[in-house]
């Protein structure tokens, strides 16, 4: 059995007070599905009760009116020891968020950095961004490029392992991996190209491998606060397998979210990932064979 994460007692969310479909950039939206308000700010609620609940602290941030996607606050930017990495949207509309994103870290003490100097290197969106065991895992492909991964292992001085993601329902990494403890995390092979899926086995030591059905009712897309593993869908068999490990399992629906093509890790941005475990001087970038 693993040790707890170091990490995971404290993230950013973004209040749904704009929350809607103005445009398709994920196979899970839809204009012609929009969100109900009223029941998406009671599931948000929800869940950054259930974080408190849980031990945890939620730090919320005003949602800007003309950034509807903003309320998924993962894809912010990277967090960690102090720094935050600032995200480079692959679509245009998802681009101002950053600029309220990059206000509020500043003025709450982190050091900002942008992927290639003042975002206009290769695309990078921190939803692809997991520390886990002696690496940042990187998944890339439908939203980070590849290049990112070399940006944020020298600028970082950090250990950088790359996934490539090959599956479009995938489209970060935060869909088809979940870290749970030091040795286990929830992971769907399907979602990676087969290079990938020969790499999962070095990084995550006892994988706990989804079913389509667990994949895609985005159970990965969950949270671990201390000793709770907060989730949007856990099937009877995750059920054991987490309190197997000692984790008190908290079923949410986030339906409404579900609609944006995103869940309870896609709301909540950790701001605790440690460096010291991934730190390696000059950097170092390693990708699948």
């Amino acid at each position: 059995m693993g040790q707890p994460l170091e990490w995971g007692r404290r993230y950013l969310m973004v209040r749904p007070d704009h929350f809607r479909i103005d445009y398709v950039i994920n196979p899970y939206m839809s204009t012609q599905d929009q969100p109900d308000p009223a029941l998406a700010l009671k599931q948000w609620d929800s869940l950054r009760q259930a974080i408190v609940d849980a031990g945890g602290e939620v730090e919320v941030l005003e949602q800007r009116a003309d950034s509807p996607d903003m309320v998924y606050a993962m894809n912010l930017g990277l967090v960690a020891d102090g720094r935050a990495m600032l995200s480079h949207m692959r679509f245009e509309p998802r681009r101002k968020e950053s600029l309220s994103a990059a206000d509020w870290f500043t003025e709450n003490g982190f050091q900002l950095d942008r992927i290639g100097g003042e975002g206009f290197g290769p695309h990078f969106e921190s939803g692809d961004a997991f520390v886990f065991g002696d690496s940042l895992v990187v998944g890339y492909g439908p939203r980070t490029e590849a290049e990112a991964l070399k940006h944020l292992a020298t600028e970082w001085d950090i250990r950088v392992r790359g996934l490539r993601i090959a599956h479009e329902g995938m489209y970060h990494l935060d869909l088809p991996f979940c870290p749970v403890d030091s040795t286990h995390a929830m992971v769907y092979p399907p979602a990676f190209d087969a290079a990938s899926q020969a790499e999962l086995s070095g990084i995550v030591p006892e994988p706990i491998v989804l079913t389509d059905e667990e994949a895609f009712a985005f159970s990965a897309n969950s949270i671990v606060v201390g000793e709770t593993i907060i989730m949007p869908a856990c099937s009877p068999r995750l059920h054991e397998i987490f309190t197997g490990l000692g984790l008190r399992v908290v079923v949410l629906d986030l339906s409404e979210f579900h609609k944006g093509g995103g869940s309870i890790r896609c709301l909540t941005n950790p701001l605790d990932f440690p460096m010291a475990q991934i730190t390696t001087p000059g950097g170092e970038l390693i990708l699948p064979a």
